[in-house]
């Protein structure tokens, strides 16, 4: 049972990492990460097989009208994807991707709204880039500098994220060593060595939570290491880039609730001090901010 106790005595174990500051960035006028808590991200899906139906938008008027409706709740920027990550998922092509994604991209951009695209794709990267998005979220595990050029070229931002394998469509079994973060922190560093001589110099680090590796199929070992990770992400400060994170929906503990996972998780993400909350449900985790918020207007009493 998570506790207080294990809470206090992570934060006694790594409290030179709970204050350290996270360099900051200007995105199409906007700076990031916010000094008011943590932004958030949300969600729109162009693949009719992504697991959160909510969503998943099947034709250019769904998807801007969908995007409309984040923005207006709260969302400092959408993250658009054409591919679904599950493992059964069909593959799709460098064209048809492009076919889904730049319409979308264009029509926000002319909006003058912040865009992320995830993809593991070079051509869809350096497209969606050229049509007005503003941030790469790369689901690619290894050779990315030519993904990082691009992201320079376009004075963009990428979101790093964990990846064991090649990319999140294919996957390789994961460590699971006692410490969360073990295999965090020489990924990251190398990743961010190549993306600064690259010359990228906006960057959000996620530790990946959402990918189906095969051997964290079980809902209770997964579950417990993403709760982890949560809670410890403060510690990946001390790499000096803001962290985020993809809120999961532990479908096994929520089942007929599972819209309300994400909010749960993500009192976990700001314990923990993330950076940024990416969301299927922006109203509901706003709500969570918003309360969390709250807090900190008050004080122990004195003894």
């Amino acid at each position: 049972m998570l506790s207080l106790s294990y809470l206090s005595d992570l934060y006694l174990k790594y409290a030179d990492d709970f204050g350290r500051e996270v360099c900051r960035f200007e995105l199409r006028t906007k700076l990031f990460p916010s000094t008011d808590g943590p932004n958030m991200m949300g969600v729109i899906n162009l693949s009719a097989e992504s697991w959160y139906r909510e969503s998943v938008a099947l034709d250019l008027e769904a998807a801007i009208r969908k995007a409309q409706v984040l923005y207006a709740s709260g969302a400092d920027l959408v993250d658009i994807g054409a591919e679904s990550s599950l493992s059964y998922a069909r593959r799709i092509d460098e064209k048809e991707q492009l076919q889904l994604l730049l319409p979308l991209v264009k029509q926000l951009s002319r909006l003058g709204k912040i865009i992320s695209v995830e993809t593991y794709r070079l051509e869809v990267a350096k497209e969606c880039f050229k049509a007005g998005a503003a941030v790469l979220n790369l689901t690619k595990g290894n050779q990315g500098k030519e993904f990082f050029r691009v992201v320079a070229d376009h004075e963009g931002a990428v979101i790093i994220n964990f990846v064991s394998g090649d990319n999140v469509r294919d996957v390789e079994p994961i460590a699971l060593p006692e410490d969360p973060l073990a295999l965090l922190f020489p990924y990251f560093e190398k990743r961010i060595e190549e993306a600064l001589a690259c010359g990228v110099k906006k960057i959000w680090l996620d530790p990946g939570l959402g990918f189906y590796y095969p051997n964290l199929l079980d809902g209770p070992t997964r579950i417990q290491r993403q709760m982890e990770i949560f809670l410890h992400t403060f510690r990946l400060r001390k790499l000096g880039w803001p962290i985020c994170h993809a809120l999961p929906h532990a479908f096994e503990c929520f089942q007929d609730e599972v819209r309300i996972a994400e909010p749960f998780f993500a009192v976990l993400a700001i314990l923990g001090k993330t950076d940024l909350l990416r969301t299927h449900e922006i109203s509901k985790v706003r709500g969570v901010l918003k309360t969390m918020q709250l807090f900190s207007k008050f004080k122990l009493p004195a003894d």
